[in-house]
């Protein structure tokens, strides 16, 4: 068994929480957000405790926290406390080095468009300006700013109800839609660290117009297998149902490879077959070359 290390808040300090908190949840997305002061002073800062929450009515919430150091509050929700309006930006790529330079605690009266080299660009709804360069962008109304304590390293939940939505033509899809690996987007991790969504994205398709069999119930002699991970035995759960003995005997025909594999009674082979159809989603193929592996060897347990 592993070591586990186990912790309770209260104690260890803020900070080491912080970076625990931090650490552990991620990758999270980054609120870009654009403020004004009542003086009329543009703000924007990122934030990564942030998500969408609501699409009728279309709500953003994110957390501009309580400073650990000293427990003092951020423009950004000195100014939605003032104006109830914010636009929030989405970070890509190309936008992560100036949207970093944003998080420097400069001066109230500075403008960070300016000291980011950033477009300020005109809402239609709202007072504050959007990130021109930015691919999305939502204008909001405040609804609701929710503190969740006092004391340093606090978080205040900002409601942004969703005016408007603006989006580049450059990261739609031939339907209209936002292609996720033209939008680009970057998240924060801990540390120093951030995520870069296209390089790493796979597919899960979801268990939601069909009902998945289930781990329970994959064959033990498959289940005790080896090789197989626990991602495995959730694409092999998540069928409608076992492939019969037709269907199998049907696959097999139609695959010179697989029946050449099955007469010559190579195991090891048909092993590697499996992994290859499972690593490539080819689920129901995988199935089939299980049930076979079962018939051929009696002892699956051996991988």
């Amino acid at each position: 068994m592993q070591k586990v290390l186990s912790i309770i808040p209260s104690e260890i300090s803020t900070g080491q929480l912080h970076a625990y908190l931090l650490g552990a949840v991620g990758p999270r997305p980054i609120a870009f957000a654009s403020t004004i002061s009542e003086e009329g002073i543009p703000n924007l800062s990122p934030f990564s405790f942030f998500n969408v929450f609501s699409a009728n009515p279309p709500i953003l919430i994110f957390s501009p926290a309580r400073r650990v150091r000293n427990n003092t509050t951020k423009h950004t929700l000195d100014n939605v406390h003032k104006i109830r309006e914010v636009v929030i930006n989405v970070v890509n790529y190309e936008l992560v080095q100036q949207m970093s330079l944003t998080s420097t605690e400069y001066s109230e009266s500075e403008n960070e468009f300016i000291k980011a080299g950033l477009t300020m660009l005109d809402s239609d709804l709202v007072k504050p300006f959007r990130v021109a360069e930015s691919p999305v962008q939502f204008e909001c109304k405040v609804t609701k700013v929710e503190a969740l304590g006092e004391k340093g390293g606090a978080g205040n939940l900002v409601f942004a109800e969703v005016l408007k939505m603006h989006v580049q033509d450059s990261v739609l899809d031939e339907k209209g839609l936002i292609d996720q690996f033209k939008i680009d987007q970057v998240a924060r991790m801990g540390g120093n660290w951030y995520s870069r969504a296209n390089m790493g994205m796979f597919e899960v398709p979801k268990p939601l117009s069909k009902l998945g069999i289930g781990v329970d119930n994959i064959p033990e002699k498959i289940r005790s297998l080896k090789m197989l991970t626990g991602n495995d035995l959730g694409l092999l759960g998540n069928v409608e149902s076992i492939p019969d003995k037709k269907e199998t005997e049907e696959f097999v025909a139609s695959n010179p490879q697989i029946e050449g594999i099955v007469k010559s009674g190579d195991s090891k082979e048909l092993l590697r077959i499996i992994r290859e159809y499972l690593d490539n989603n080819e689920v129901l193929s995988a199935w089939k070359v299980l049930l076979i592996q079962i018939e051929l060897n009696g002892n699956t347990g051996k991988s």
